[in-house]
């Protein structure tokens, strides 16, 4: 709940569904189950230089007249499936965060100069603490966490301690073939946002308010103790002896 916690990495993950249940849609609501992707080119077992085929087929946008390629960060009233279409078959790389955990600010400038990486495709950010639902369903236990949307639907989750900006491209390439330019670096700007790559300090009411509940029920217990011990059998004449 929260968002999870914030961690290296995020968890591990069972392989995505056998070939012919693609097609099929998840219940709404119903956890996600995905495939855990590392980055690098995987060499072909017999040597040859064939290129291996993407696992994700993406319909590239038209970025004609669009000169701005920038992430677009949800607040806590939008929800994540009116930003996903699930009649196309574009794709969206969305990263879920929490300010306030350090590994999501490490990340926040890496992640920040990805649309100048990929003018065709989409990004998407969320903080994981404002959209508990979103991280329940599709397993965000850790912060940060990346889903590679094709459509409405996750097809791939990049797990992976090491997240810079040449790491996340790999990931892209091996899932969609697609490849980035090769003059895209990071900037001053993107250390500035749209992500924070500042840290944040705030709050968490959720924890604060489970550890008040926590203490009142072990205050309660304690005062009711003698009450209880009266209603178990045969402790009342032992006591009186």
């Amino acid at each position: 709940a929260g968002g999870g916690e914030c961690g290296a990495g995020s968890s591990p993950a069972a392989p995505l569904a056998q070939p012919g249940t693609q097609g099929r849609e998840h219940a709404a609501g119903s956890p996600v189950v995905l495939e855990t992707v590392l980055p690098g080119t995987a060499e072909e077992p017999n040597g040859t230089e064939s290129v291996k085929a993407p696992k994700v087929t993406c319909e590239e946008r038209n970025v004609t007249g669009i000169t701005n390629f920038t992430l677009q960060i949800l607040n806590v009233s939008q929800d994540l499936m009116e930003f996903l279409n699930p009649n196309s078959s574009d794709c969206t790389l969305v990263l879920f965060y929490t300010p306030w955990c350090r590994f999501s600010v490490s990340l926040a400038p890496h992640f920040n100069s990805l649309p100048r990486a990929f003018p065709t495709l989409r990004f998407l950010a969320l903080d994981a603490s404002q959209h508990s639902s979103l991280s329940t369903r599709f397993g965000t236990v850790a912060v940060p966490n990346i889903l590679l949307f094709q459509g409405a639907k996750p097809m791939a989750r990049f797990n992976h301690t090491d997240r810079t900006l040449e790491t996340l491209k790999d990931f892209i390439f091996n899932q969609t073939g697609i490849e980035a330019k090769s003059d895209v670096a990071v900037t001053e700007e993107d250390w500035e946002g749209p992500l924070p790559s500042v840290l944040t300090k705030g709050i968490d009411w959720l924890l604060l308010f489970s550890l008040l509940f926590l203490a009142s029920f072990i205050m309660y217990a304690t005062i009711r103790t003698e009450s209880i011990r009266w209603l178990i059998p045969g402790q009342e004449h032992e006591h009186q002896e």
